[in-house]
């Protein structure tokens, strides 16, 4: 099947309030371009340079996300453009985007990062931390970043039950600050952004509304 087919065929089974993010990493912006001109706008890259060459050749209406990790001495090349950043993972990085996002008079969007996989190679916050990020007098002073909600990887295994646990965590936990931090234009949790081209469909049970699915769309990596 093509690129098309194959993601009109996704969109066609998700739900009307899921968001697809098209994981382009490693692929050639002819494929981009192809996925685009069928209508889809939202696209997700792994490595800031790679997205940064992208973002320069392909048309400026689409929404560029960063889903891998990010390191923080990179965040000013995609700070010009980048729509909404996945992997906020600490109080350093998002001082940072914040800093980069007052250089370039805009707010960018973020996602808090919950290490929610039982494997040592997976980023993220643990519940205790994102309070104190919340509550911190840093973040409250921030004008630059907007935090609109949470993303987690669940652990890269058969057992589904597992995963159904992990993304039953995230859920929860996104639901509690959703109660306990009251929303102002720089906090709203909104998005919840887990489930992957292996186990999406568990992640929309769990109540995700946002779904980062690549080789299901263009075909196995190219490394």
């Amino acid at each position: 099947m093509s690129i098309k087919e194959d993601l009109s065929q996704i969109k066609n089974d998700l739900p009307n309030n899921v968001t697809l993010v098209a994981v382009s990493k490693t692929k050639p912006v002819e494929d981009i371009q192809e996925a685009y001109d069928t209508g889809h706008r939202v696209f997700g890259e792994n490595k800031v340079q790679e997205m940064t060459a992208k973002w320069e050749k392909l048309p400026q209406d689409i929404e560029w996300h960063m889903i891998g990790h990010v390191q923080r001495n990179k965040v000013k090349y995609m700070a010009p453009f980048v729509h909404l950043i996945h992997g906020v993972d600490s109080l350093k990085l998002l001082k940072e985007i914040e800093k980069q996002a007052r250089k370039n008079e805009r707010i960018i969007n973020c996602l808090l990062q919950i290490h929610i996989a039982k494997e040592d190679t997976k980023f993220g916050m643990d519940e205790e931390e994102v309070h104190t990020l919340l509550s911190s007098s840093e973040f409250k002073e921030m004008k630059h970043v907007k935090i609109t909600g949470l993303m987690g990887m669940a652990t890269f295994t058969e057992d589904k039950d597992r995963i159904k646990k992990e993304f039953s965590s995230l859920k929860t936990l996104f639901s509690s600050l959703k109660e306990t931090y009251p929303e102002n234009e720089h906090l709203q949790f909104n998005t919840l952004s887990m489930g992957m081209s292996g186990d999406y469909e568990l992640a929309i049970e769990y109540g995700s509304n946002m779904v980062r699915i690549g080789s299901s769309i263009f075909g196995a990596r190219n490394y």
